[in-house]
């Protein structure tokens, strides 16, 4: 990791994205289903408030307080019939001396392990 990514306060995942870990995933799972998962997931963490819902733009909306104040969109989109893709942006106006990037980051590879227990991961890397 680059000195200066570890200094970063906002994270996307993304196809593109360099790391594996923060690429979209994709699961085995209608819209629905992954949707009602996501927001249940979300709305039993103390450390988190869903701040809005929007199913008809598959976005989730959470203010996260602990242990780092935080913002996160989760945007949930249906790829094919079982298959629906999750991903992340989240932000932190914190500074820390050793950077928020890591901590971002093992905040969204934990949701994706989340997600993973619910629902059986098709993939993450897909081909354009």
């Amino acid at each position: 990791m680059a000195i200066f990514t570890r200094f970063k306060k906002h994270i996307e995942t993304s196809d593109q994205n360099a790391d594996d870990s923060l690429k979209t995933h994709y699961y085995k799972a209608t819209f629905n289903q992954l949707f009602q998962s996501v927001e249940k997931l979300f709305h039993e963490d103390a450390d988190c408030q869903i701040t809005t819902v929007s199913k008809e733009h598959g976005e989730i909306a959470v203010e996260i307080s602990k242990p780092i104040p935080c913002f996160l969109i989760v945007t949930i989109v249906s790829v094919k019939p079982l298959e629906t893709a999750v991903d992340f942006n989240i932000s932190s106006e914190k500074f820390s001396i050793l950077g928020i990037y890591p901590d971002l980051k093992k905040r969204i590879n934990s949701y994706y392990e989340r997600i993973g227990q619910l629902h059986n991961i098709v993939g993450i890397r897909k081909n354009s």
